[in-house]
């Protein structure tokens, strides 16, 4: 297991079978690794998964497997069981998903874990809890990438959340390329991107965008 370094979120990239519709994920991935993105979160879910339960498993176990031959952290999305079969780096959770203090009791030790705030209540219950490692802020921008997404923040309101946190705090929703100075200077530690990187026909020069941004990295 890697242990959690705010690092890893400065080149963030999440994805499914869903975000890249005709193409093969594990390729995909493949070339994000490549290219160097810092942290990688297998997402995949709702009706557009090109996966049944078995295919799902296999896959996420492809890409643990690539992930630690790049020294790249894998990081599951709300399924605690995949993690823990999968031994992965880390488990993210969303307001709606498995109750946070539940997962932290259970996996805490295991694996670090990121959980989704996209308001002041909601980062100022979260900094009340001890063993969450970092925070995933948004959507900043209007996404296409979640049916379910809150409404947008804009920039403001991610400031607001960065200086209310207690954690590091990764950037997420509708982010392009264009948007990544704007989102360092929140003070942010990084960005977390589907379609920017999952849709570029560049990936090396993309995820070079993203860590060449001054982003506010803390100590750990």
């Amino acid at each position: 297991m890697q242990k959690f370094n705010p690092r890893i979120l400065q080149a963030y990239f999440i994805c499914g079978s869903q975000d890249v519709p005709g193409l093969d994920l594990v390729k995909v991935v493949q070339q994000a690794l490549a290219a160097g993105i810092t942290a990688y979160q297998f997402r995949d879910k709702g009706p557009h998964s090109s996966y049944n339960m078995d295919q799902r498993a296999q896959v996420a176990a492809q890409l643990r497997e690539l992930c630690q031959k790049a020294q790249v952290p894998f990081i599951v999305d709300d399924d605690v069981q995949l993690a823990q079969t999968l031994q992965a780096d880390g488990l993210h959770l969303g307001q709606n998903d498995t109750a946070i203090q539940e997962v932290i009791d259970k996996v805490g030790s295991q694996m670090f874990i990121g959980y989704s705030c996209s308001n002041l209540t909601e980062v100022q219950a979260a900094n009340q809890i001890a063993g969450i490692a970092y925070y995933g802020c948004g959507p900043v921008f209007a996404t296409q990438s979640k049916t379910d997404a809150n409404p947008v923040i804009g920039l403001n309101g991610l400031q607001q959340l960065v200086q209310t946190a207690h954690r590091p705090v990764v950037a997420i929703g509708g982010i392009t390329s264009g948007d990544l100075p704007a989102i360092a200077a929140t003070k942010a530690a990084g960005s977390a991107v589907i379609s920017m990187l999952a849709q570029s026909s560049d990936y090396p020069a993309t995820v070079q965008q993203m860590l060449q941004t001054p982003w506010q990295v803390p100590d750990n």
